[in-house]
């Protein structure tokens, strides 16, 4: 698994800690029926959705999630998670330390073109909360809202990761989500999501070619995590984590494993192939600048 280095000093003000709390006027976001309401809604969300554009359904009572194992007391992040020696410690200060190393690429690499770099904030979250993409619930799954720059996760997640999607998990498989999302705010940044537009499905849409991006700038930090000051060397076997999250959140991977067929006319991610091609790609160059996909058939 990925180490901190132990002296490195960690920026709680990158992660706001509202776990606990379940946030006014906050929906259960409704299922398709089937038993899939999780699995249906992750697959159109995870890793970039937007809550605001699932129907919704009123509040059922659901309980939030307990306290991950090895985590700081909800709102306790601040005290808890100070250096790289609580980041191989306890897991939401190893969110911090993968936040902070994400960032402070981007920072450097924005420098690098003569641009500035706005830094979003990660939001943890158990059961529900608000954004300003509308209420969301945990079922949502990770995403990244442009309307406040938030990057939002229930730590929950990661189970889920593995036991729904049936991915190995582990420490970089968070990396790479978080890695992911935080593509999606450089897009923001740069104007592609909005070039790109929304609501497209399908192999060869805009949609997909946007998610892959986003892999592929997950990659690109990957390859620079460790000059960032923040991790010591990766392994092969963390990148090969990265890599099998990747292949586990294919659109073809998900709809074969939950609806017995696969309809790439419906694809808003892309394949398990294209998720881990992309990812490699970055990865491989350490150059953002090979992740076009926009402008390349992927």
């Amino acid at each position: 698994m990925p180490t901190f280095d132990k002296d490195a000093q960690l920026d709680t003000s990158q992660v706001e800690d509202r776990r606990g709390g379940r946030g006014r006027g906050a929906v259960v976001v409704g299922g398709l029926g089937g038993g899939l309401g999780l699995v249906v809604l992750i697959v159109t969300l995870l890793l970039g959705g937007n809550p605001a554009d699932i129907p919704t359904q009123a509040p059922t009572g659901q309980e939030a999630p307990s306290r991950q194992e090895g985590t700081a007391q909800a709102g306790s992040i601040s005290q808890n998670c100070q250096d790289g020696a609580d980041a191989n410690a306890q897991e939401d200060c190893r969110i911090v330390g993968f936040v902070n190393s994400i960032q402070k690429y981007w920072t450097d690499e924005f420098a690098d073109e003569g641009e500035q770099y706005t830094r979003s904030r990660t939001a943890l979250f158990t059961g529900q909360t608000n954004t300003g993409c509308g209420a969301a619930s945990s079922d949502v799954g990770p995403f990244y809202c442009p309307a406040d720059k938030v990057v939002y996760v229930d730590l929950g997640f990661f189970d889920d990761l593995r036991t729904k999607f049936g991915a190995r998990g582990g420490p970089f498989a968070e990396a790479y989500v978080l890695a992911h999302e935080y593509g999606h705010h450089v897009q923001d940044l740069e104007g592609t999501l909005d070039r790109a537009g929304s609501g497209s499905q399908g192999a060869d849409s805009a949609a997909v070619k946007v998610e892959l991006q986003a892999d592929c700038f997950a990659g690109v930090w990957a390859s620079n995590a460790v000059a960032t000051g923040f991790l010591n060397q990766l392994t092969q076997a963390d990148i090969a984590d990265g890599l099998d999250a990747a292949a586990a959140v294919g659109d073809d991977r998900i709809q074969e494993r939950y609806q017995g067929r696969v309809t790439p006319e419906s694809w808003t991610h892309g394949s398990s192939a294209q998720r881990q091609q992309w990812f490699r790609r970055g990865y491989e160059s350490g150059d953002p600048a090979t992740c076009n996909t926009l402008a390349e058939g992927v």
